[in-house]
């Protein structure tokens, strides 16, 4: 029988682990150096698009509206989730730097999973003020005031926060004795978890039933929206003004399709597609994490007029010069 402070010492290192080992994409090792390179790409495409649409939204003052605004939310999300993320990937497909700290493991599994969650929100706030625009135009300054926006983008943040939060603390009650090697690319609660010798029961009904309930309401929020914006469109009296409210919208659905195809996707493979390889899902699971971040103010730059003529004003002026 080992002596007590053996027991002791032996108990706590398992609820305190050491480093674990991200693999990155299992299966495709020979070609990581080469993956590395769109995702290098992609990555610095979304920091750049990301940056100069805030920049545009912070100084010109025809875009001090709430859509803007809600916006600029959007941009500075995904630029936390694209962060949290690649940086860490490159350095394990470049450098074969797999290692992460558990503190470091669950501050990137929290700031993936919070961004995602607040992604879905703020498209659910995005497709509200649609609705307001469209169906109620002439309430729309009253409505939407900045003191209401501040209200919404400070309730859906917190939202987000108070999902995410307890995954933290989920983690950190359970013991790791086993293996500490992670076959992914980044840390994300589930796969973390089942590295676990303890009972991951509530991990599993909390990690994946939650979030999935709350992103479920919100996309049935946005389809409740846009059917009464379809509704009021189809009632407006001349075919250009249905052109132009339907246009509005435009660049809003593309990124809602783009956000919620591939997470819903990547979901249901997680849970029920066992006979998808997991070379396939980390990879896809990647490319979710990289794209959506990096398409998204080409999107709304090439369908919103006014971002566009921006844009094509920053440039041209910088040409000039």
């Amino acid at each position: 029988v080992p002596p007590l402070s053996a027991m002791i010492i032996s108990n706590l290192s398992s609820y305190n682990p050491g480093p674990f080992i991200l693999m990155g994409i299992p299966g495709l090792e020979q070609f990581h150096e080469w993956i590395g390179i769109p995702f290098c790409i992609i990555y610095i495409v979304a920091i750049m698009g990301n940056c100069i649409l805030l920049y545009l939204i912070a100084v010109e003052r025809s875009l001090h509206e709430p859509m803007f605004f809600f916006l600029s939310m959007l941009a500075m999300t995904d630029l936390i989730l694209s962060t949290t993320t690649v940086p860490k990937s490159l350095s394990i497909f470049w450098l074969g730097a797999g290692e992460i700290t558990f503190p470091g493991c669950l501050t990137q599994m929290f700031f993936l999973h919070f961004s995602s969650v607040l992604d879905s929100a703020i498209l659910m706030a995005m497709a509200f003020d649609r609705y307001v625009a469209i169906c109620s135009p002439l309430r729309y300054t009253t409505t939407l005031t900045p003191k209401t926006i501040i209200k919404i983008a400070v309730g859906i943040a917190f939202r987000s926060f108070c999902i995410i939060l307890p995954d933290v603390f989920l983690l950190t009650r359970l013991p790791f004795c086993r293996t500490r090697i992670i076959p992914h690319t980044y840390c994300e609660h589930i796969g973390v978890a089942r590295l676990s010798c303890g009972d991951i029961s509530i991990n599993i009904w909390f990690g994946f039933c939650v979030p999935f309930m709350i992103v479920m309401s919100d996309v049935i929020l946005i389809a409740v929206s846009y059917t009464l914006i379809l509704c009021a469109v189809f009632r407006l009296p001349s075919r250009d003004a249905r052109q132009k409210a339907l246009g509005t919208c435009g660049s809003h659905v593309c990124v809602i399709l783009m956000f919620y195809t591939p997470a819903f996707f990547s979901i249901l493979a997680h849970r029920f597609g066992h006979n998808i390889s997991r070379t396939f899902h980390i990879m896809f699971a990647n490319l979710y994490i990289v794209i959506p971040p990096a398409l998204n103010p080409i999107v709304y730059g090439v369908k919103t007029k006014q971002i566009r003529n921006k844009v094509i004003h920053l440039f041209s002026t910088k040409g000039m010069e």
